[in-house]
């Protein structure tokens, strides 16, 4: 479903009879240490560590060791100045406004203490009028340490203990990061580095009016169902310096519909709220932009001076449906958008860069689009993180991405004092304000996985402390941030935590007995031990927020960031870039099952081979899972089921090292996310063994008339030894239902006999339509371990390379025998396959690449390297 919001708001010059006045403190500012030794120039927006980087003063921060090297910066306080001359005309009110601090500073104009920051999510705002004067004026921003700052913090809070700590010892990270408001991430996750940034990551500017300023306008469609009317909810948050009245027009201009208000304002900073009744909304959105309505409402806001900011609506309502279901205990839960259940299909965000100024436009793009690209429709922003940048929530409007929007609290407990609760009261306010214009943004949720950990007492606290803990975690998610965003926002639900029991965890008090209970909520699920191919293991869960395996990047990603004595499995490099404790043997653990693990005489070529054999085991594993929860979306089995979500953990990387990513740092899809494409389809077939049966599902996000083909070959052949077509069958829209049922004997016994085994043969299947042409993609099934299979041959694939008219490379294959999971890496070439890691069932293939930038057909061939399972063994 795609769901947009375009904002083009047109700041006028006049606002309100009264020239407005706007001077840009970004750009080059003066950056020193605490005793002066580093002084050097500073970009605003950025942070100490990029202006060293960029002063030559340290290198790449995610070279090899580094994220240890340079924890001297952070243990430093540093201070940012700059001079400037405001214009010489007088102004009443003159704000010095900082869009983003990082976070705990004293802000000086002039040397006198204009203000101080603690939060790295919000926007400061500070009266300097009287405090400028004639010619040169100067600002300076002292930054304190945050990893000195949250410890002093942490030891003032000394009536109670707030855990945890300190990250586990693996993680390589700084200790009581819940006690300062900054991305919590940033102090080190068992997925990236320990950077704890200081600076001015986004804008400062001064501004200067006479009567009135607009600080922030939001227009919010809401649907009243008793009304069977659309209401537009406009808000704007005006600064006025004096009694004054205001005409504002709310215009719907494809409809003529237009409605006047007169607001009066007193001193102050107020918050005006209009609603605009719309009597009928048209559809405007084609068949490939989903069931979103749309339609253009511009407002007007006119005093002596008009003054226009139009802004695109687009029409949607969201509902997070709990209800009872037939046949199953507990409440369902699903979203319905514009009235229909959608199943969301995606993953989880994280900050794509440790250090945010260096994420560029280009980044945020490329890894949107390639979550659209794998066909997704929903992603979560993570609460370890930050509150993304407007152009990825303006992104993910454009290309139809919903998100579930986490508050920035995980993995903790958190103190209550009252002026921790105040910044992160005024933090949430302004995040909902600036955000709920999104219609992309479908849910808030307070925080990750604080209720399970309180719940199944992650932290070991002591049973008589526990009722202390239960307070202060509904003050801080219940009391303040719930019932902020309910009457900031009544356009979309709100839940408290994720995982979470829903409406039954509220029922229980907001902590559930059991937050993990699968007839409620949703689910987080990992398991690294079991055999992640036993989908009887999975949890049958109403919707699946988490779930994943690690894997490590490729061998051209890494080398960018090592040395050649960095390259081995079991290296000091291999070791420090693990932060999950046993991650590394565990990959090779699970990857043992089913695979042969790479034995190579050279040990960087047995390197390569583990690095790839890592990638395979996680996309088979999360291929499993994925359609499982695909294939559970409309059936209840032992009072479970009905899933209706699948957000693997992770999309993207922070740096180059083992993670659950599926997309590496910089871009390149791992071996995970090609198969994405493939078990996020619209149209898959899910195909698995129960007790020796063949089922095989259907699972359709549109209605069709579809039958199966199946067709099962040999491993040491590349021709088919039999294939069975399915009768046709109606799969309606958004189920799954079985479209062919057959015991694993009776198919292999049909192929002739003796022909094929479990342990000889394999099969692949795909859907048809009536018509007998394909719809989806082709999936397989191995009826055996691939390192149990017999007759499984080195496929000695060959390759030739062509260039069309728009730098496109078709790549056409060449194999003798069947391969599995063949990998094509273009190495330091950057760009995109059509398909990887696919089952190769027969002689050719063609593959395609589109580079990323200017490349040859002989730099291509020289880079292109091949890899089967069968060539790592």
């Amino acid at each position: 479903i795609t769901i947009w919001l375009l904002i083009a708001f047109t700041l006028c010059k006049y606002v309100y009879g009264d020239e407005r006045l706007e001077l840009s403190l970004n750009g080059k500012w003066i950056l020193q240490n605490s005793n002066g030794s580093l002084l050097f120039p500073a970009e605003v927006p950025g942070c100490v560590h990029s202006a060293l980087l960029k002063q030559g003063f340290i290198q790449d921060i995610y070279f090899r060791f580094n994220d240890v090297a340079y924890r001297w910066i952070v243990l430093d306080n540093w201070t940012y100045t700059i001079s400037f001359s405001p214009s010489n005309e007088a102004k009443q009110r003159v704000r010095l406004v900082f869009e983003g601090v990082d976070t705990v500073a004293s802000i000086f104009l002039n040397g006198v203490i204009t203000g101080n920051t603690d939060n790295m999510f919000r926007r400061y705002e500070f009266s300097v009028g009287k405090m400028l004067r004639g010619g040169e004026n100067n600002v300076e921003v002292r930054l304190l340490s945050p990893v000195v700052y949250s410890l002093e913090r942490s030891q003032a809070h000394s009536s109670y203990a707030v855990p945890p700590d300190c990250p586990p010892p693996v993680q390589k990270g700084e200790c009581h990061v819940n006690f300062i408001r900054k991305a919590q991430s940033s102090f080190s996750w068992d997925w990236g580095p320990s950077f704890p940034t200081l600076g001015l990551w986004k804008g400062v500017r001064l501004e200067a009016f006479n009567v009135l300023r607009l600080i922030h306008l939001s227009a919010v469609p809401v649907y009243n169902s008793s009304l069977s009317q659309w209401v537009v909810e406009v808000e704007g948050l005006f600064d006025a310096v004096e009694q004054t009245t205001v005409r504002v027009s709310l215009s719907v201009v494809e409809l003529w519909t237009e409605e006047a208000f007169t607001v009066r304002f007193l001193p102050g900073t107020h918050k005006c709220s209009l609603s605009l009744y719309v009597n009928q909304v048209r559809r405007v959105c084609g068949e490939g932009k989903g069931t979103a309505v749309c339609l253009c409402l511009v407002c007007f806001i006119v005093v002596s001076f008009s003054c226009e900011f139009p802004t695109q609506v687009y029409f949607r309502t969201v509902e997070l449906v709990q209800e009872p279901i037939a046949g199953s205990p507990g409440l369902s839960f699903y979203f319905r958008i514009n009235g229909k259940p959608i199943f969301l299909k995606g993953s989880n965000w994280i900050p794509a860069h440790a250090l945010q100024d260096l994420v560029s436009p280009a980044d945020v793009r490329n890894l949107l689009q390639s979550a659209v690209d794998a066909n997704m429709n929903a992603l979560r922003v993570w609460g370890g993180g930050v509150y993304e940048q407007d152009l990825f929530y303006d992104l993910c409007d454009e290309m139809g991405v919903m998100i579930w929007q986490d508050f920035m609290f995980a993995c903790a407990m958190y103190p209550t004092e009252s002026d921790f609760i105040q910044t992160i009261r005024e933090e949430v306010i302004q995040q909902v304000r600036r955000l709920k214009s999104h219609p992309s943004v479908i849910v808030w949720s307070g925080n990750n996985e604080n209720e399970a950990a309180l719940a199944t007492d992650w932290f070991k606290i002591p049973v008589v402390q526990r009722p202390q803990y239960y307070t202060d975690y509904v003050s801080l998610y219940v009391d303040n941030i719930r019932a902020i965003v309910l009457e900031e926002d009544g356009s979309r639900p709100f839940l408290v935590s994720s995982p979470t029991n829903g409406a039954e965890s509220q029922w229980e008090g907001w902590v559930s007995r059991d937050p993990y209970n699968l007839h409620y909520g949703d689910t987080h699920y990992y398991n690294y031990t079991h055999d992640c191919w036993d989908w009887t293991a999975l949890p049958r869960a109403r919707f699946a927020s988490e779930y994943g395996f690690q894997s490590w990047p490729s061998f051209s990603t890494l080398r960018k960031v090592s040395k050649p004595e960095d390259w081995s499995y079991g290296s000091t490099f291999s070791h420090h870039r693990q932060h999950h404790a046993e991650g590394n043997q565990q990959m090779l653990k699970q990857a043992g099952l089913h695979y042969h693990l790479p034995d190579s005489p050279d040990s960087l070529q047995r390197y390569k081979d583990t690095l790839y054999i890592t990638q395979v085991m996680q996309a088979q594993c999360v291929k499993t899972q994925t359609e499982f929860y695909r294939r559970s979306q409309s059936e209840i089995i032992e009072g479970k089921g009905h899933t209706m979500g699948a957000l693997y953990w992770q999309l993207n990387d922070i740096w180059q090292g083992p993670s659950w990513s599926s997309i590496e740092f910089g871009g390149k899809w791992k071996m995970l996310h090609y198969f994405a494409q493939e078990f996020f389809s619209p149209l898959l077939p899910v195909g698995f063994e129960d007790q020796g049966v063949l089922l095989v599902y259907a699972v359709s996000d549109l209605s069709h008339d579809l039958h199966l083909k199946v067709s099962v070959y040999g491993w040491s052949s590349v021709d088919a030894v039999c294939t069975v077509v399915s009768g046709t069958a109606l799969v309606g829209g958004g189920s799954a239902v079985v479209i062919h049922k057959q015991p694993i004997t009776a198919l292999l016994a049909g192929c002739g006999s003796g022909s094929c085994t479990r342990l000889t043969c394999l099969m692949t299947y795909h859907l048809e339509d009536i018509n007998g042409c394909q719809q989806g993609p082709i999936n397989h099934l191995f009826l055996s371990s691939p390192k149990e299979a017999h007759g499984m041959l080195k496929p000695n694939i060959t390759f030739s390379v062509q260039q069309d008219e728009v730098r496109r490379y078709t790549i056409n294959l060449r194999s003798s025998a069947v391969a599995a999971f063949v990998w094509l890496d273009a190495l330091d070439v950057p760009g995109r396959f059509s398909t990887n890691g696919f089952l190769m069932v027969t002689r050719n293939r063609t593959v395609t690449f589109d580079p990323w930038g200017p490349t040859s057909t002989k730099q291509l061939v020289q880079a292109l390297t091949i890899t089967s399972l069968r060539d790592v063994y």
